[in-house]
Formats: structure tokens, C-alpha cells, sequence
């Protein structure tokens, strides 16, 4: 479906390009690169790119349509014009390499000058292959609050998401999401491959509104999920629903349809708005830092893996890209003093069990950067390093570890637990060689657990059934690998 359909007639002469494409933005490379939009019915269309021109009609319905050829990766600014009767659009500044899609609630939308080394990047911004899409959304920083009338206008698929593309320097960067912009430092600089990030996440989100209706309406678990009024919705996060009727259940004339008023968190709705409209254009991957607002119910969180799988196989059928690569970010660590957490160790490990799950996915933990007090860590720059890992790992053949230890099995022998690891490198570790921490049995909440290069030996007087790693909501489990890369929560049956 195209991005921009039917107008009014009085605009119907005017030619536009999907909101997409703009100066500063990344197409990516080696694929074949679509250009599409609207135009009179009947107009030629001439697209200009690299010294070659392209043609199309616009069709009845105003929409055209224009397949370039594949490019491969280039530093060096190009100049794309789009001609019709008349009228001329000239996109400057663009480049070819990778486009990266992220999507999100808060800690993915958390900004570059809110976070802990903001001072010390802002010397380091300048990078002129670094490009990102980072539009703001209807509602954005608004919170128990009704919107006022001029957000509930852009309540609206077409009008929800409202950006245009930029090139990274030190006035720029300070709004683009840290993790994403990290993502991207650390990915240029050992490829130097020009880099795109499209960010569409929304503070509060659920991966719900991520996922298109058509998708759950189809899966048995998730067809409940698009069934009614989302704001009475008994299958959608409790908070989620609270904070949908703080902003919008007062709203007479909100845009609304068969699944109630429209909001950001609304199932289908952030993909409607934002990842439908961008079908067209081929990515590189999909960046995910979500959870917090599923993590609060038993049965969000036990549900979970299969809607994030959900949402990655229709990413991946709608794309036609069967190996397109997701990496998402565990929920860090928090008190459940201050926030709902209890839930969060559970929640971590089902996040950990995903990759084995589904193929092409990885995960970069942080609940070893978290914050006992705020579901927000400062601490984004060493999250979005993780994440670049794995793509450096899996897409750009880096011979790196992308991953800090993920547990295989835990076998009991002669009065011992053994645990065993992959992505160890030559040897386990712990933070600044401080004394283990962090593991625990179904017996023993103190279980005496030692490093023996690369596994871990637990004493016990008797077999537990489980072990446990990092198994609280903030924890100050240690275990690394020899890159300084933390080890996930985990519970691990014993055999």
C-alpha cells in the first residue's frame, strides 16, 4: 500500500514525495531503490539519480511509483530530482549505505542530550555520514494529561509521525534517540558504511501498536488483542489502558475506528503510521528497546515472546526479507520499591530465551548499567555499542563477540552444579575481578558459585532443580566475558 493515497482535488496537482524522503536521507545500498508519491492522474513522473533518469505514469489515483537500480555503498553526496508538468522536488545530501529502522517505548526514545556522556560526544557529533530520521509524534512528552484538540488532530496514520531527515552534528544529535545514535557511531566507524536511522518510537509504547491489526487478527493467541475498544481491552497492558484513557478517553472528536479512539499505543497504530508507510523501502534491520509496558501482568509477560515473534515474521513477510535481522535491547534493572518490577527477572529471561527462538535476532543486555530508582538509565551509550555488536558480528563479518555469556546447560555431578556458556571468550570474568556475584539456586539463595575458566561451578549439598543468574529486579550480578560483556538473567533447569 502506498504512503500517500487519495487527496483532495485541489491538491491533486501537486506533486509530493512519500514523507519519507528528504535532504540528508540514506537509501540502502544494494538493493534496488524505490522512489514513490503522488502526481496529477496521468503525469509523466522523471526521476533523475546518478546521472540516469527514470520514468512512470501516475495513476488514476494520483500514485506513482519508480524502481531505481541497485547502488552500492557511497560517501559522496548525490542529487535525486523528481519532475512533473512543471513542477520539480531536489533532494540534496543523500548517500548510499544502511538503513536501520528502530522502534520502542522511552529507553529508545531517550535523547542524546539527556544522556550520560552527552557533554563528552557533543566534540564528536560531527559526523557527516551518520543521517537519521527522527520525527516527533502526536502526544510526544505529554503524559496524565488529556491532549489538547491540536494533538487530537494528529491523531491520524497520515499525520501522527511529523520529521524530516539530518545529518548527525552537535546541535542535530541532541534529540535523536542515544541508543539509536550510538548504534550508528559504532557501526560507521568499523565499516565505514554510511549509516541511516529511522527512530519511531514513543515513549510509553506496547509492542502492540508496533505490530500491523491484520497480523493479530490472524494469530489465535493475539486476534483477542484487535477485537472491541482497546481502552477496555482485557488482552492489552493494564497501564498501557490507563494512560490511553488519561489522554484521550475525554476526547470527543479523537479520530476513531471499530478498535476504539486513536493513540500511540493503540494496537496496529505506530505501524500503521510509521512502518507501513516506509514497506516500500528497503532496510538494513530493526532496532528494538521495548518491554517495560508489557512487564507488569504474568500474562503479558509470559505471552511476550510470541508477539515479538509475531511482529518479526510479518516485519519480515511484508519487507520480503526473510533473514531481516532483529536486535533488541533486555530490560535493564530497577527496585520494585520505586516501580512495578517484580516481574522483571522473568521478563529478562524470557527476552534471553527469543534468540534460540528466532533465527537472525540478538539481544544486548543492560542490567548490569541500570538504575535502581529510574526505569530510565542514563547509560545508553554502552546499550547501543551492544546492539552494534551484534550487527558487526552478523551482517558485517566482524570477528568480535557479539554477546556477553548466554548459558547453554547446568549439569549436577559429585555435589556440584557446572553451568556452561557460549560467547565466553577465552574465559569468564567479573566487573573489576570483584568477588562473583549474582547466583542463586531453588536450594540455596547464597549458592557458593566459583569461575573455572569458561564455566561455572556451584557447591551444593543437594541438587537443585534450578539455577538462577541476576534473578531480582535490579541486581548487581557481575559474571562478564573476557570483551566486558555481561552475562544475561537467566533460570536454567538442572539435569
Amino acid at each position: 500500500m502506498l504512503f500517500i493515497v487519495l487527496l483532495p482535488l485541489q491538491l491533486l496537482a501537486q506533486l509530493q514525495l512519500a514523507p519519507v524522503f528528504s535532504s540528508n536521507m540514506v537509501l540502502q545500498r544494494d538493493q534496488p531503490v524505490h522512489i514513490w508519491g503522488v502526481a496529477k492522474p496521468g503525469e509523466r513522473i522523471v526521476v533523475s539519480f546518478y546521472n540516469q533518469q527514470f520514468q512512470a505514469i501516475a495513476g488514476g489515483d494520483s500514485s506513482w511509483s519508480i524502481t531505481l537500480q541497485k547502488y552500492t555503498a557511497d560517501h559522496q553526496s548525490q542529487q535525486l530530482t523528481v519532475c512533473s508538468a512543471g513542477e520539480t522536488i531536489m533532494l540534496k545530501n543523500i548517500l548510499i549505505g544502511d538503513v536501520w529502522v528502530c522502534i520502542g517505548q522511552s529507553n529508545m526514545e531517550w535523547p542524546m542530550q539527556s544522556e550520560l556522556h552527552y557533554k563528552e560526544q557533543t566534540g564528536k557529533a560531527q559526523l557527516p555520514n551518520l543521517r537519521f530520521f527522527n520525527p516527533t509524534y502526536a502526544g510526544k512528552n505529554i503524559y496524565a494529561a488529556v491532549f489538547p484538540d491540536s494533538i487530537a488532530k494528529r491523531l491520524t496514520a497520515k499525520d501522527f509521525y511529523s520529521g524530516e531527515w539530518q545529518s548527525s552534528d552537535s546541535n542535530t544529535f541532541k534529540n535523536m534517540s542515544a541508543v539509536a545514535w550510538y548504534f550508528g557511531k559504532t557501526v560507521l566507524s568499523e565499516t565505514d558504511v554510511p549509516q541511516g536511522l529511522i527512530n519511531l518510537s514513543i515513549g510509553g509504547a506496547p509492542l502492540e501498536t508496533f505490530i500491523s491489526v491484520e497480523a493479530m487478527k490472524q494469530h489465535p493467541l493475539f486476534s483477542a488483542k484487535v477485537k472491541g475498544d482497546w481502552l477496555t481491552n482485557a488482552a492489552m497492558p493494564t497501564w498501557v489502558k490507563q494512560r490511553g484513557k488519561e489522554n484521550v478517553d475525554d476526547l470527543e472528536d479523537a479520530p476513531s475506528d471499530a478498535l476504539g479512539k486513536n493513540h500511540g499505543y493503540k494496537p496496529g497504530f505506530a505501524f500503521a503510521a510509521g512502518i507501513e508507510p516506509i514497506l516500500q523501502m528497503p532496510v538494513k534491520g530493526i532496532l528494538c528497546y521495548q518491554g517495560e509496558s508489557n512487564a507488569q501482568e504474568i500474562e503479558r509477560v509470559m505471552e511476550y515472546n510470541a508477539l515479538q515473534a509475531l511482529l518479526v515474521e510479518d516485519y519480515r513477510a511484508k519487507w520480503k526479507i526473510p533473514e531481516l535481522p532483529f536486535y533488541y535491547v533486555q530490560l535493564s534493572s530497577i527496585d520494585s520499591a520505586r516501580y512495578k518490577s517484580q516481574l522483571w527477572p522473568q521478563f529478562r529471561n524470557e527476552q534471553r530465551r527469543f534468540m534460540s527462538l528466532v533465527k537472525n535476532t540478538g539481544m544486548a543486555v543492560s542490567s548490569d548499567i541500570g538504575d535502581s530508582g529510574s526505569v530510565h538509565p542514563l547509560n545508553k551509550k554502552d546499550v547501543g555499542e551492544r546492539l552494534a555488536k551484534w550487527a558487526l558480528h552478523d551482517m558485517y563479518k566482524k570477528k568480535m563477540l557479539p554477546s556477553g555469556p548466554i548459558p547453554v546447560k547446568a549439569v549436577f555431578r559429585g555435589g556440584n552444579v557446572a553451568v556452561y556458556f557460549k560467547y565466553t571468550g577465552k574465559e569468564l570474568t567479573t566487573f573489576n575481578q570483584a568477588p562473583l556475584k549474582g547466583f542463586t539456586t531453588n536450594t540455596d539463595l547464597h549458592a557458593a558459585a566459583t569461575i573455572h575458566r569458561r564455566k561455572i561451578i556451584i557447591k551444593t549439598n543437594q541438587r537443585p532443580h534450578y539455577v538462577y543468574y541476576g534473578w531480582s529486579p535490579y541486581t548487581d550480578a557481575n559474571l562478564m566475558n573476557a570483551e566486558n560483556l555481561p552475562a544475561s538473567t537467566f533460570s536454567l533447569e538442572v539435569k
